[in-house]
């Protein structure tokens, strides 16, 4: 059997208390649920030859490849403001991976059993939620977002108890690297200055090579994990995305979206937006998105204040110079996205007026955010009330006005809209009635709608995708899954 990993762990050279080996905890049942090869063939993986069982015993942990070393690591977080110690509490990595193209990513189960991390937990994972990590990660991947992926979910066979039984599985995911800000705040927390050197030696090397002659290190570290932060959450807020636990054990140094617990897409647009069961007070509500991501990088940031300068008051100085970028160099990203969702070439001093105009109609009209610029894109306007409103129509008659100032053929506007505005996301009642079916193992669903999700930027013809959840008095939430 020649499964072609190709394994070449890295980071269990760092100390060893930042990492524990151990093994998955093999499960009653394994049975394979999805199995994303288009990935695997982009690892360089070979399943061709491979029965189906014998996958989903490797892939529910059950049974390891030859020279295969597992670990969990270990990681601290700032979880809703408040500052724990954490680790991989349901989660082995399986191994670094060398992909055809030399490049290196982590292989990661998670639901595959307890660890040391684990606290009170079962070390266990639920098969909606690890299903609902899969369809949400690949759905980023093909609109083009920075993020992890999922290459399979297999049921356990075992039943897990959360408010109710459940049905257990464990997700295979796939990152750059498993480096969080959680991860410099635990070392920071032990005030282990040495190893915190090695950290950041370590980053820098596997994701950040380009800088490494730089004078300090600590620094231009966190220059470049900044600007990934800020394009990251443009992307987000471009689709209508809301992460729903933006802790800071959930902030990927790589700058990939990580940990798809209570994530959805908005559908009518509302800034104050919050899916997640337990954000009572909306912490993480779509519009604070930016706001949390700069409290996290200020979090980061701290962890390297010993590095940056043995004098502390000048490494605070040097680091707040860069920590106060974020404001402007966000707004600076997130407008020109919004310009390009617009089609606005150039520049104009109504810009912004123009773009806020829109979002407050919206706003009032309860309109799709996904399909009001898909709709404005393609010049069809349904017979809905953000469209019949007085003042969207003088904002139209505006828009179309600032479109000629862009002195470029019309098709520019086009293309540039297009690029930005999908018109297919996981829509939260079609993922949902995806989850419930694959429950009593349909799957059917579940593979058309990942189907379709590839191509997020074309027109489709099944209005099924393309329509908001219907009305109802239920407020949609989503829970972690933990």
């Amino acid at each position: 059997m020649t499964l072609n990993f190709n394994f070449n762990n890295t980071y269990t050279s760092l100390p060893e208390y930042m990492t524990t080996k151990l093994s998955p905890t093999p499960v009653k049942n394994p049975e394979m649920i999805i199995l994303n090869y288009d990935l695997a063939e982009n690892l360089g993986l070979n399943f061709k030859n491979v029965d189906l069982k014998e996958l989903s015993n490797i892939f529910s942990g059950s049974k390891l490849p030859p020279n295969t070393e597992t670990f969990s690591q270990a990681y601290a977080g700032h979880q809703f403001g408040h500052f724990v110690i954490l680790g991989d509490g349901r989660a082995h990595m399986l191994g670094e991976q060398i992909k055809p193209d030399g490049s290196r990513v982590d292989i990661q189960f998670k639901g595959s059993g307890k660890t040391p991390y684990s606290r009170s937990g079962d070390g266990r994972a639920a098969l909606g939620p690890m299903l609902r990590e899969y369809i949400i990660s690949e759905a980023m991947h093909y609109l083009k977002i920075p993020t992890t992926r999922s290459l399979s979910v297999v049921k356990t066979g075992e039943s897990i108890l959360r408010e109710s039984k459940l049905q257990g599985a464990v997700l295979t995911r796939v990152a750059s690297s498993h480096l969080r800000v959680g991860t410099f705040q635990f070392v920071a927390s032990n005030q282990d200055i040495k190893t915190l050197s090695e950290l950041v030696n370590y980053t820098v090397e596997r994701h950040f090579p380009e800088i490494k002659n730089n004078k300090n290190l600590a620094l231009e570290l966190f220059k470049k994990v900044l600007n990934l932060q800020i394009d990251l959450v443009t992307n987000w807020m471009r689709v209508g995305f809301v992460h729903g636990v933006m802790n800071t054990d959930n902030m990927a140094i790589s700058g990939e979206t990580i940990d798809y617990g209570p994530c959805a897409f908005m559908d009518n647009y509302d800034p104050q937006t919050v899916f997640s069961s337990i954000d009572h007070y909306g912490r993480y509500a779509y519009i604070n998105q930016p706001v949390i991501a700069h409290w996290n990088l200020v979090r980061f940031a701290e962890t390297l204040i010993p590095l940056i300068d043995s004098d502390q008051s000048i490494a605070i100085k040097k680091v707040e110079t860069e920590v106060l970028k974020f404001d402007e160099l966000y707004k600076d990203s997130w407008f020109k996205m919004m310009k390009s969702k617009v089609g606005i070439i150039g520049e104009d001093e109504n810009d912004l007026k123009l773009i806020n105009d829109l979002l407050s109609l919206m706003h009032r009209n309860q309109a799709d955010y996904t399909n009001t610029f898909r709709n404005i894109m393609n010049g069809k306007l349904p017979k809905e009330s953000l469209f019949n409103d007085p003042d969207f129509i003088f904002w139209e008659e505006t828009w179309k006005n600032r479109l000629k100032k862009n002195n470029q053929p019309d098709e520019k506007s086009y293309d540039l809209m297009k690029s930005s505005n999908p018109v297919l996301i996981p829509r939260n009642h079609l993922v949902e009635e995806v989850l419930s079916e694959a429950e009593n193992n349909q799957l059917d669903k579940l593979n058309k709608i990942l189907n379709k999700l590839k191509n997020p930027y074309n027109e489709v013809d099944e209005e099924v995708y393309l329509k908001p959840a219907p009305p109802s008095d239920k407020i949609y939430k989503t829970f972690c899954g933990t």
